[in-house]
């Protein structure tokens, strides 16, 4: 496979909030991540008036979350369950322990740390009710994530397929 032809990383990954404010504060007081950008639109690409703020907050590979306050578009906000979305962030094992201590200090809820083998984390929950999770690589990670393993790791996923079909 060519590069060309290749997803080559993550731009962004959108959405929705309650209110851009509290959001921001979250993202970019509390976790730190610069408010990159900002988009007001007031027409969808069909011509329809909206009015909705589209807002991008940078990590250092410059890959950014980004959120739509949409108020006049209906969204069933609710505290997601780990399982159903989460949004798992890399650190350093220093910056997790810092954040661990600046959650409490600021009266957070933080889970964790958990330990999962091949990386440890911690979790948050933002202003719109998604888990964030702030995880450090261990030593044995890049054993354990192996696209070269490819082969082997979609054998495991068609055995618990088979296994757990009806």
């Amino acid at each position: 496979m060519t590069t060309h032809h290749r997803i080559l990383k993550l731009h962004h990954a959108a959405y929705r909030c309650k209110n851009s404010a509290d959001t921001r504060a979250f993202y970019q007081d509390f976790l730190e991540l610069p408010l990159a950008g900002v988009l007001e639109i007031n027409e969808t690409k069909t011509g329809r008036p909206t009015s909705v703020l589209h807002t991008f907050y940078q990590m250092a590979d410059g890959a950014c979350l980004a959120f739509f306050e949409a108020p006049d578009m209906p969204f069933d906000f609710k505290d997601q369950h780990d399982f159903d979305l989460h949004i798992a962030l890399e650190v350093n094992t220093e910056h997790l322990q810092r954040m661990i201590d600046k959650g409490r200090a600021q009266g957070q809820s933080v889970r964790g740390p958990s330990d999962h083998g091949f990386i440890e984390s911690i979790y948050f929950r933002d202003p719109n009710g998604y888990v964030i999770e702030l995880t450090a690589k261990k030593t044995n990670h890049d054993l354990h994530l192996d696209a070269s393993q490819t082969a082997a790791h979609r054998q495991r996923v068609d055995a618990w397929v088979a296994q757990h079909s009806a």
